[in-house]
């Protein structure tokens, strides 16, 4: 099949493989969160149900262990079988799983379906990942990785207030929410096409236990254990958050929706600015800036007295979040090899939902022991250890002479060393 996008001219948001991509990022926040507003109704529906408290509590990160455990999986059949037939599978068995919990007669199945629901994820943004890298090169990808975020943002925040509104109504008509995604399909349908299959030619990376290969595997294994690590620190917020405002004596439910909203908000924004301030302070200047915000964010919510401080603390953080998520996708398809796109992105993808879900098990027992204080204060340590670890990554690069202008970084990116992986970071 013959890609009719094959040239453009523009921003590459006009593109429509790009819109086709970021219609795809915004459901990855949609499938998670959109039912929060019905929890309690669905507790009350299914009150006969003895399990029920418990697992109204669970349909919001089923879907994070399915995708942690079937993302590796995803990525080598998006390898393997073509990215554009399991990007469309995926959206298909989004909408009909996610839909499900409008029919289904009891908890336990409406579970099930929300483990498919994460099934279904793990197919979209492998696929979607190494579309991006197959795609576009250079500038465009690092303006695409940013928009991702955006996409996720904006889209988590509409997606979300929609289903609080319709929650209003009925706890079952938030599933209908999920059905939206079918208005994306036509337009994935014609613009999302299958690249050539990248051929074993000279210049290729060595495809065998080869130093090359060993070498960028490893660096991607460094990235994904911080992507985990960061968006376990992250994930503190939306699960954490609204115990920390009642025991402020703040009304739970109001100041977490516009926290979170805000910090959704203030996320979506920076992100769009993400091409300019990667080209100028480089890959080692975003960690170092957005590490820095999210550890000046923790303990600004300790501080607060007010609510005004509270959603700038939130701000903060969503600022710093949306600044280093996009570095670890543009970091990780400069590094894998175009016929392990898929892999690379679903690995990058499980490590997400991994910090998600280790998250709550890690930060619960330590609010316990220390109080949200302790926990919003060591989080905050971490985060500026990792920042003055960018800073000092990037000022040895600078002594060494490794450092490139801008300009060279993103030719360098598009036509990278072959040889050297670890050039790709730079």
């Amino acid at each position: 099949m013959e890609n009719t996008y094959g040239t453009r001219s523009g921003p590459v948001w006009r593109d429509p493989r790009a819109i086709a991509l970021l219609m795809a990022a915004s459901l990855t926040t949609m499938a998670n969160a959109t039912i929060s507003p019905a929890l309690p109704g669905l507790e009350r529906l299914f009150a006969d149900d003895p399990n029920a408290a418990m697992l109204t509590r669970l349909l919001v990160p089923a879907p994070s262990l399915s995708v942690a455990i079937c993302a590796p999986l995803a990525g080598l059949a998006v390898d393997r079988i073509g990215r554009r037939p399991l990007l469309l599978a995926g959206v298909i068995l989004f909408i009909v799983s996610g839909c499900a919990g409008l029919v289904l007669p009891d908890l336990p199945t409406i579970f099930t379906s929300r483990l498919v629901l994460g099934v279904a994820v793990a197919l979209i943004m492998t696929a979607q990942t190494a579309l991006i890298g197959d795609y576009f090169t250079g500038n465009d990808r690092t303006a695409l990785t940013g928009l991702q975020i955006s996409a996720r943002n904006f889209g988590g925040l509409v997606f979300i207030s929609l289903a609080g509104w319709v929650a209003a109504i009925s706890p079952r008509l938030p599933f209908a929410v999920y059905g939206l995604a079918a208005a994306f399909l036509p337009l994935m349908w014609r613009a999302i096409v299958d690249p050539p299959r990248p051929a074993h030619a000279g210049g290729a990376r060595p495809a065998d236990g080869s130093e090359g290969q060993r070498s960028w595997r490893a660096l991607l294994a460094l990235l994904v254990l911080l992507q985990a690590a960061t968006n376990m620190i992250f994930f503190i917020m939306p699960t954490q958050l609204s115990f920390f405002f009642e025991a402020e004596g703040y009304d739970g439910a109001v100041m977490t929706g516009a926290a979170l909203g805000v910090l959704m908000l203030s996320g979506g924004c920076c992100a769009l600015l993400y091409p300019r301030i990667q080209r100028a302070v480089g890959y080692a200047g975003i960690f170092a800036l957005g590490y820095a915000a999210m550890a000046l964010g923790f303990p600004m919510l300790i501080l607060a007295s007010t609510a005004l401080p509270a959603l700038s603390a939130a701000a903060a953080i969503g600022v710093g979040y949306a600044l280093v998520s996009p570095s670890f996708v543009a970091l990780a398809l400069n590094l894998a090899p175009p016929r392990q796109r898929g892999l690379a992105g679903g690995i990058l993808t499980a490590s997400v939902f991994i910090g998600q879900f280790c998250s709550p098990l890690l930060s619960t027992p330590l609010i316990a022991g220390y109080g949200y204080a302790g926990l919003f204060c060591g989080s905050a340590v971490l985060l500026a250890v990792m920042a003055a670890a960018a800073v000092l990554v990037g000022s040895a690069r600078r002594l060494r002479g490794e450092y490139r202008p801008a300009k060279w970084r993103m030719r360098s990116c598009a036509r990278p060393n072959p040889v050297d992986p670890s050039a790709r970071l730079r």
